[in-house]
């Protein structure tokens, strides 16, 4: 095989000399982009919408992160950063670049960090990807996707993944109600968040929220939830086998109290059963509640 036939061996036809000039070529756009993105965060940081507009292609799609709104070109660009910047004076903005890669020429990707400041409130970081082209030997923004960072380490999140299981939307439905739970992580999966709703012939009845997190005093999973009826309650959860028993307790909106041990038991990824025993309302010992069967209502996350 040749180097006329082998495409996929081109470089290595490449003389020394030639090879030598395009590395020299990329490490300069490299440097070019990395002095383009610190140009971006001083311009940012100066809520000078004009200048950072004048860093993206003049056909590009920004994204705003916030409210997921979409617009295409420098001048829509512009109006969302002047927009932005008046929304939220002295904002500052903090990027730090991973890496640069060179998808040809003239397009690169470019990977990092950022954070942005406003007052002494820091926001957590984002990790961002940046496609870059080249016009007019000018390195300019075409779009950024921004995702969340991984799950961290912390305790509460390493704690949690025992319950990583429940993320999704459940339904559990008989001829009187329907109760429907949709399950999602926090941020750095440090907590998770439970939205449940009872409904009756489509229409809701009572619905709420729990929060469910690592005690780090208590060494301990617990929970809290708020109801539409301006209820709260707590949960201290112990793993028994495949199965969670909750030991709840709650203040309703008249102030009485009320008790219960609730029982989450995992059959498989896409169903769990619940129960409730022990039940005390207003001082009255009430009948258990029936195991009954959560079924998965979307695909596996």
């Amino acid at each position: 095989m040749t180097c006329l036939t082998a495409a996929w061996g081109m470089l290595l036809c490449l003389t020394p000399a030639v090879a030598d000039q395009a590395a020299d070529k990329q490490a300069a756009d490299e440097q070019a982009i990395r002095e383009a993105v610190a140009a971006y965060v001083a311009a940012y940081n100066r809520g000078d919408a004009a200048a950072v507009a004048a860093m993206w292609s003049p056909d590009a799609v920004y994204t705003n992160p916030l409210s997921g709104e979409q617009v295409v070109g420098r001048e829509a660009v512009e109006k969302q950063f002047a927009t932005i910047f008046s929304e939220s004076k002295g904002a500052k903005l903090i990027a730090e670049t991973n890496s640069v890669q060179f998808v040809s020429p003239n397009v690169a990707i470019e990977k990092g960090t950022a954070t942005v400041q406003q007052g002494d409130d820091l926001a957590d970081a984002t990790e961002y990807s940046a496609v870059y082209i080249k016009r007019d030997g000018k390195w300019l923004l075409d779009r950024v996707t921004e995702t969340d960072p991984p799950p961290g380490d912390s305790p509460g999140a390493e704690q949690l993944k025992q319950l990583d299981w429940m993320i999704g939307l459940w339904v559990d439905a008989d001829q009187q109600a329907t109760v429907t739970t949709k399950c999602q992580w926090t941020k750095n999966h440090n907590f998770m968040l439970r939205m449940f709703s009872v409904a009756a012939e489509d229409q809701v009845d009572f619905a709420g929220l729990q929060i469910i997190g690592w005690d780090p005093a208590k060494q301990q999973i617990r929970s809290w939830v708020f109801d539409s009826d301006g209820g709260f309650g707590t949960g201290e959860w112990t793993q028994k086998g495949d199965a969670w028993h909750i030991k709840a307790t709650g203040t309703a909106a008249d102030g009485s109290k009320s008790s219960a041990v609730n029982i989450l038991s995992y059959l498989d990824p896409n169903t769990f059963t619940w129960q409730s025993v022990n039940r005390v309302v207003a001082g009255e010992l009430l009948p258990n509640v029936d195991e009954v069967v959560v079924r998965r209502q979307d695909s596996q996350p």
